[in-house]
This record gives structure tokens, sequence and C-alpha cells, in this order.
């Protein structure tokens, strides 16, 4: 392979700065994809505790992304999956909080043990497989919002805010110490394996946030600090994802301390108005929106990729190149990888 990685154009880009090499960065690629281009199928053994297969899956899984050209390895193991009868945060039902009672009797102190079991024989085997050059992305999945989802489902969080606002705040705070716990740990053990760290709490939607931005303001974003201030005390760097029109958060996230932002879509705001609004500030990940590279031809997806690839290479410093949320499965193969091909025309471009 001529590409040789080197996480530091991305750790550049995360700082505001602009790096010598246009990096790419995605949040999340469906396995289903990966497979499709690599031509393997490894997936499945990703939900295994066996060592070996663990192994062979993030054999695969960073091979992906340095065959993909990326300077780091996008991975997170998530806190919803280990807590008791999850899915609340997917709709459709409600979490295990749904009153005082349940939020006394919630097995908070075992939290952290549950994670660990899940977490450290996939956070140990992506550091043996680690690529030369390359870093992870990435960490203690989910935010602290989305943890809230899980732990009570969110229209009933909407209740409750209602009926016990009391409980709601409490909530918040004992979710800030439960995922500060798992974070020293993750840092103490896991620090220098990842080039950034990052966590997804999509707190909007296409016209608004989810809840009214006082609350969020109130009880999401001071736990988001602590946080921030946690990994920068450990010499790390914070990327943060939120999908959603989430301007009325964004000055407070960068006051909290993020170094970079993730996820835009272009039916919410195009991704010059998030360099215009914040580009002197902070990184600015994405730019490509995922609706382009469902519906249009490859040709079409790389000619556009390099237009506005290098408009925003020239607008803004610390930019990375990637879809605006994510490769989901129905992302067409053919789209995704047009999209990697644009990105290695620009910078076949920046070194004619």
């Amino acid at each position: 392979m001529s590409f040789q990685p080197d996480y530091c154009h991305l750790l550049d880009a995360a700082h505001n700065r602009r790096p010598a090499r246009l990096p790419i960065y995605e949040h999340i690629i469906a396995p289903e994809v990966m497979e499709k281009v690599l031509g393997a199928k490894f997936a499945a053994l990703g939900t295994s505790n066996n060592p070996k297969d663990l192994d062979e899956f993030f054999r695969h899984f960073c091979r992906f992304f340095a065959e993909m050209t990326y300077d780091t390895v996008s991975y997170e193991v998530c806190i919803t999956h280990v807590v008791p009868d999850s899915g609340a945060l997917h709709g459709g039902k409600p979490g295990p909080i749904q009153n005082r009672n349940d939020f006394e009797k919630f097995p908070w102190a075992d939290m952290p043990r549950r994670y660990w079991e899940l977490a450290t024989p996939r956070f140990d085997a992506l550091a043996r497989q680690m690529p030369e050059g390359m870093r992870g992305i990435g960490g203690v999945g989910n935010g602290i919002f989305e943890v809230s989802e899980d732990l009570v489902g969110f229209e009933y969080l909407c209740l409750m805010l209602s009926d016990d606002p009391e409980l709601v705040g409490q909530l918040y705070a004992r979710i800030g110490e439960l995922m500060l716990t798992i974070w020293d740990e993750f840092l103490r053990r896991y620090g220098k394996l990842f080039a950034v760290c990052r966590f997804g709490d999509d707190m909007g939607f296409k016209t608004s946030t989810l809840l009214a931005p006082q609350t969020l303001l109130q009880h999401v974003v001071p736990q988001h600090k602590r946080i921030y201030e946690r990994v920068h005390q450990a010499g790390g760097t914070f990327l943060f994802h939120s999908c959603g029109k989430i301007f009325d958060l964004m000055e407070a996230e960068i006051a909290a301390g993020i170094d970079c932002k993730h996820s835009n879509e272009d039916a919410i705001a195009t991704f010059g108005k998030w360099i215009e609004l914040y580009g002197d500030r902070i990184g600015l990940f994405g730019g490509i929106d995922v609706d382009l590279l469902v519906r249009e031809k490859p040709n079409e997806i790389r000619r556009v990729v390099v237009e506005l690839g290098s408009r925003f290479r020239r607008e803004t410093k610390g930019f990375a190149l990637g879809s605006g949320n994510s490769i989901p499965d129905y992302v067409p193969v053919d789209g995704y990888l047009a999209m990697i091909e644009g990105a290695k025309e620009l910078r076949r471009q920046e070194t004619a």
C-alpha cells in the first residue's frame, strides 16, 4: 500500500490547524459496507468475546480504514450496550428508570464493571491490530443526553421533566458521575491508543433541539464540560458529534471546551454556514451530505466532492472531509467509494 497513514494530519485538523495532507473522517461505517468493499465476511466476529475472533474482526476493521486512506480508525464501545433492559434510546419502549424508586434501585455502582467487561477485550484487540501510523478516534460511546434517553426513553423523559424536574436534575448529575468514572479509566488504559476522543450525543433534528435549549444548557452541557476537561487534563483532544439543528447550543459547547465538531445536514444548513459561524474557533469535520452519496451517480459524487472539498480547504483550517453523518448500510458502496476517490483526487491536485 503506497498510502502511509499518519494520525497527526487528523490531529492537526481537530486542533483547527491546516493539515499538510487532507484527512478524511467518518463517524460510523456500517460493517456491511466494509464487507462489500473488502470482499470479506467478518462483521459477526465483532460480537464475540473470544480474543481470536476479535483479533480477526479488528484485523479486517483496521485494514478497511487503512486501505480507504484514513489516518485514524473510528471506534467506540457504547455505554448503552450494558444498560439493563436497554433499547429505549431507539424509541418504542420506556427505559428502566421511570420514577424515583427506579432511579434509586438502578445498579449505578455496577455499571463501570459491566462496561469494562464488554469493552476491555475489544479495545485490547484494537490495540493489537492498529496499523503503524494510525491511532483511534472515538472511545466511550454515547453522550449524556443519549444515555438519559436509554435510561428513561425520550417521551418518558419529557413527562419526567414536567412531573419531577428535581429527579431529572439528579438523573443527569448521576449520569455525569458514571461517565466520568468510565472516561477516567478509559484515559488511563487507552488514552495513548486514541488520537482524538469523542462521543455522539444527538440533541437535535431538522428544525430544533429535541428538548428546549435551556433544558439542555442547564442539565447536559455542564456534564459535557466535565468530560471535556478531564480529557484535556489527560492531554487529549475532543471531537463533539451531534446531529440536528443545535445552533442554540454551539456557543455553550465551544465554551465548554470542544476542539472540533462533526455532523451536518444540508437540509438544516450548508457546511459553509458552519464554517462561517465557527470555523475560526474549532475544527469542522464532514461537509459531504449523505443524500448526495445515496442519490447521485459516482461520477457526479466525485465531481461534487472535489469541488466542495477544495472550497472547504480554502475557507477553513481544521477541515477533515467525510460524510455529514455516517455511512449506514443503505448508502451504495459505489457512492461511498466515489467520495473516497474524490478525496484522493483532491490530495493529488494539492501535490501536483
